[in-house]
């Protein structure tokens, strides 16, 4: 017993172990999400985007996750999406590229979990970051915001 306890922690310390999360980097094109300790994968998670994800956000209701570095600043337990954490789009850039389009650039962009009443992984965001309930939950109690995240293509 004693040896399955010291196995079991061994593990666990290994896979979350004592290390702050302190950067999130997403690839759209593979849909994944890796919360790191300096340069040590911590956890990846499988994400779903909106249902056009490619490219850069520019305007609300493009369907595109931006594209760069931002701050993962704060928690939100009433979201609309379950729970979430809100990502500092637009940033300046942004929004001075969108002024000289005439766009608004949006915002409200986070990381969420799943639509109120949906049992299933889908397409269901507009240019946020979704995960599973489970996986939203595992993910707010790993993060000490702020975190910078960064977005790829």
């Amino acid at each position: 017993m004693v040896k399955l306890l010291l196995l079991f922690f061994v593990f666990f310390s290994t896979a979350y172990g004592d290390d702050k999360i302190d950067l999130v980097k997403v690839y759209k094109s593979s849909k994944k999400m890796f919360l790191m300790s300096g340069s040590e994968v911590i956890k990846v998670y499988d994400i779903i985007l909106g249902k056009d994800p490619d490219g850069h956000k520019r305007r609300v209701g493009d369907y595109k996750t931006p594209e760069g570095t931002y701050i993962l600043d704060y928690k939100n337990s009433q979201s609309t999406y379950y729970k979430s954490i809100h990502i500092s789009y637009p940033n300046e850039k942004d929004k001075a590229d969108a002024a000289k389009k005439g766009w608004d650039p949006g915002g409200d962009i986070t990381i969420h979990g799943q639509k109120k009443g949906s049992l299933t992984k889908e397409e269901w965001t507009e240019g946020c970051i979704g995960v599973t309930n489970k996986e939203m939950d595992e993910i707010l109690e790993l993060l000490d915001l702020p975190v910078t995240i960064i977005i790829e293509p």
